[in-house]
Parts: C-alpha cells; structure tokens; sequence
C-alpha cells in the first residue's frame, strides 16, 4: 500500500459566522491581516491571503452556521506579534482565550474562540 504524502493536507480553511463585520474586525485586529472582500462565488468571503498564493495555505470566513460554542474543528492561524500579545488583542476584539500557551517543538500556540464561538488557536513560531 502506498502512503499518500500532499505538500499540505489543509489546501482551505472555512469559518462560518453570523456577522461577516464583526469577523472581519475581529481577525484583522487579532492576526494583523488585511482581509480581502470577494462577492464573485455563491457567498461572500473574506480572505486571508498568504505570502506566496501558489505556496500556502488559504482560508476564508463566510457567512455560515457556526458549531455549538467551541466545538468544531479547530484553526491554528498565524498572528503578527509575540503570543502574548495576540492574547489580549483576542479579548479586546470580543474573543475569548481559553487556553494558556502551548508549547511545542518549533513554536507555541494557544486556543481561542472567536465572538461566535469558533474555535481557532493562534501560533507563534520560535526562531
């Protein structure tokens, strides 16, 4: 049996939520993003665009059905600045932190919800 290795097994990310202005306020000021309206699909979608497109990973927020609070999957999003930081930018922007730091080899991370109450966690890479 052959092993199926992808470059990446996420290709798109989707988070649903009930108030696309309330999200987009809430992760640009959490990650320090500029996310981008585009109304040429079904739904609109904000999105987050990575460095090099044809060499990330991209993902979306659209008007949606969020899961019951915190429990669907979780997003780990990068952030501009160190953790700490993105910690409290979560809480000023209606998020709440559920989680301390996470360490791991490579980095840290902790868990979040957004004002929908989507999980999502928040990375810091080390060196």
């Amino acid at each position: 049996m052959m092993a199926y290795t992808p470059k990446d097994f996420l290709v798109w990310g989707e988070i649903p939520v009930t108030d696309m202005d309330a999200a987009t306020r809430f992760y640009q000021h959490v990650t320090g993003a500029e996310l981008e309206l585009v109304t040429d699909g079904p739904n609109p979608m904000l999105l987050f665009r990575p460095k090099d497109p044809a060499n990330g990973v991209a993902l979306s927020i659209y008007p949606g059905t969020p899961a019951p609070d915190g429990v669907g999957p979780t997003l780990h999003l990068a952030a501009e600045g160190a953790l700490a930081e993105v910690m409290t930018r979560v809480t000023d922007a209606g998020g709440q932190v559920v989680s301390e730091a996470v360490s791991l080899p490579g980095g840290h991370f902790f868990y979040a919800k957004d004002p929908d109450g989507n999980s999502v966690g928040f990375y810091e890479a080390t060196g």
